[in-house]
């Protein structure tokens, strides 16, 4: 049977078109006005997943070009 992309790890990652995978900085939610800037900066940025992860995302979203 062909499997499935795992729904909820499809909207929590995101694969860019080189199959570099990003997903968005954690804690965002509230309480921020208590971090400096620099920190609060930084949370707007996606982050890069590494190698190992990256291999455990690529079984779960079979469909979607991760490299």
């Amino acid at each position: 049977m062909k499997q499935k992309t795992h729904k909820a790890m499809s909207k929590r990652f995101s694969v860019k078109g080189s199959g570099k995978i990003t997903k968005r900085k954690a804690g965002q939610d509230h309480f921020n006005s208590r971090e400096s800037g620099k920190v609060r900066r930084n949370k707007r940025r996606d982050i890069t997943l590494s190698a190992t992860v990256k291999k455990a995302v690529k079984s779960l979203m079979p469909y979607h070009k991760v490299k």
